[in-house]
């Protein structure tokens, strides 16, 4: 039934999804959604899997699907083919190219419904080419029965730069491809940083072939915070595309002091009231010319709730807190701030903070990473921004760490 729906009740939604399978529903399903709902979910499996969606219940506005609708992506939002928006009906499933899918809900109508729910689960992909982007290198495995197969040779494949020869086992030949060597070409734009590379292989024949020759082309796009992983055979020659997605691996560290050189290793991290603390954020990653940003971070008495009870050190680049100040770093991908400690009143003594940062390439003065401090509605023109999310902490004020060490004994 529809309902006038009112927007005083505090809900959460989206978020990432990386268990091998799992559930997704609209806010308060279901009962009755919101009607200011914008929630994104981006379902990410295992390298080398898929990932199918089967809706189990949709309703909704119904008709053209203007103001409320389920959205699905073959992959990031913004970036990757859409493949299907619906708001009504049910027994809807997808299967992504990939090992990523996102889903949006959207709802601002007048009048809302009971809204979806979904659910996933991953299937393994052909395994005869696989191919993962990790920090610092390209790993690109082909299985050499696939090879004999197609009438290639094991031995006869090699990359851009021939010099960078492949392990050969009895079953597979393994390419280690590092972003800066072996003839990997690095392009991008203004969204995207592409690596690719090329894997040439001919005949098993000694004489003659009537086959042509095999071009594997290999392909890392980093979207911010995610990869797009392609490998797929050129000319005609059984076609393969393999797309897959990773994460950067990015650290988020406290230091004792300014000089960054002493990481602290205490968990908790006990602190004094508006004692000095250094953070340093530090991405792996082989290529030197990316860039490291901080977005946004937030504190919160604890650890998986960042929407509820919080408090903005800096957000979308924003200085939120008078303390909050940045240090020096001799590298892009390094960087390096430092707030001081508080604590929240009424609550778990305990703080977490929650940073998001965005990887953009060096001197691309339209990225993220050079636009700075950008107001909320400025921010909306952009949603499409993604960034690596880390947790730090906790951090805890040795004098709330006394009182409750007390208590115990008193008890």
């Amino acid at each position: 039934m529809p309902t006038m729906s009112s927007t005083s009740e505090n809900y959460s939604c989206g978020g990432l999804l990386s268990s091998p399978s799992g559930t997704l529903q609209s806010p308060f399903y279901p009962r009755n959604y919101p009607n200011n709902a914008n929630c994104v979910w981006e379902i990410e499996v295992k390298s080398n899997f898929y990932v199918t969606l089967a809706f189990s219940d949709v309703q909704m506005e119904g008709g053209r699907c203007l103001s409320d609708y389920v959205e699905v992506y073959d992959g990031p939002l913004q970036t990757s083919p859409l493949l299907g928006k619906f708001c009504s009906g049910s027994f809807r499933t997808y299967t992504s190219s990939a090992n990523l899918l996102t889903v949006r809900f959207y709802s601002n109508s007048r009048y809302t419904y009971r809204g979806f729910q979904a659910a996933y689960y991953s299937t393994p992909a052909d395994q005869s080419t696989t191919l993962l982007c990790l920090p610092d290198y390209m790993h690109a495995v082909v299985s050499r029965y696939y090879l004999q197969s197609q009438g290639y040779s094991a031995w006869k494949l090699s990359l851009n730069d021939p010099y960078c020869k492949p392990s050969i086992t009895s079953e597979y030949v393994i390419f280690d491809i590092p972003y800066t060597r072996c003839g990997t070409v690095r392009e991008g734009n203004n969204n995207t940083i592409i690596y690719s590379n090329l894997i040439r292989g001919s005949s098993s024949g000694a004489l003659i072939t009537r086959n042509k020759n095999l071009h594997l082309h290999i392909t890392c796009k980093m979207l911010q915070n995610t990869w797009e992983q392609i490998m797929y055979v050129a000319e005609d020659n059984f076609e393969v595309n393999e797309t897959q997605y990773g994460r950067y691996d990015v650290n988020l560290t406290f230091y004792h002091s300014a000089s960054f050189s002493r990481p602290v290793n205490d968990s908790p991290y006990y602190i004094d009231i508006n004692q000095n603390l250094f953070l340093e954020a530090y991405l792996h990653s082989s290529d030197s010319n990316l860039v490291l940003f901080v977005d946004t971070c937030v504190a919160s008495p604890t650890p998986h709730n960042f929407t509820t009870v919080t408090y903005d050190i800096i957000r979308n680049g924003c200085v939120q807190d008078s303390t909050y100040a940045t240090y020096y770093s001799p590298y892009r991908h390094v960087v390096r701030f430092k707030f001081n400690a508080f604590q929240f009143i009424h609550n778990n003594p305990l703080v977490y903070l929650q940073c998001e940062l965005v990887v953009c390439r060096a001197h691309d003065y339209s990225s993220r990473c050079y636009q700075g401090c950008i107001t909320t509605s400025k921010r909306e023109a952009s949603a499409g921004q993604d960034s690596v999310t880390v947790v730090a902490g906790p951090i805890q004020l040795q004098e709330a760490a006394a009182e409750n060490r007390n208590a115990r004994d008193f008890k």
